[in-house]
């Protein structure tokens, strides 16, 4: 698992855009880019056990924010990783807005395709041919 990235989705729970970041972190981590990603939930971050901090110390991490608290990127930087890139969910929907999300524990076709965009964004994230540096 060393050298992977960690894509670290936003925990948001109840709330539509967190559970648009968790499908598109399973999204990239399952099925776009296995190989070279890890999912790594936020909650074992705010935790702060060892073999997690351990993780986000050699890995780089990619944050998926449902919102504009950012609390992945927040999390991950006051726990010692590295945040390469951060995205939101919001921003995604933005450029996507016929894809309104809805449904928390079962998102909506939209939902499910906006949830595509934004794994698609990371993963070209990954290739550094998408997203923004995170000037955190």
């Amino acid at each position: 698992m060393k050298g992977k990235t960690l894509i670290v989705p936003c925990s948001g729970i109840g709330k539509t855009y967190g559970a648009v970041a968790r499908e598109s972190a399973y999204i990239v981590t399952e099925d776009l880019r296995p190989d070279d990603t890890r999912i790594m939930p936020l909650a074992l971050v705010v935790l702060g056990e060892e073999d997690v901090r351990q993780a986000l110390a050699s890995s780089p991490a990619i944050a998926v924010d449902g919102c504009k608290l950012s609390c992945a990127a927040k999390v991950i930087a006051e726990s010692g990783g590295s945040v390469v890139h951060a995205l939101q969910v919001l921003d995604v929907y933005k450029r996507h807005p016929d894809l309104k999300p809805a449904g928390i524990s079962e998102l909506n076709e939209a939902g499910k395709k906006l949830a595509k965009a934004v794994a698609d964004e990371v993963s070209g994230m990954l290739d550094g041919t998408a997203g923004e540096e995170n000037n955190a």
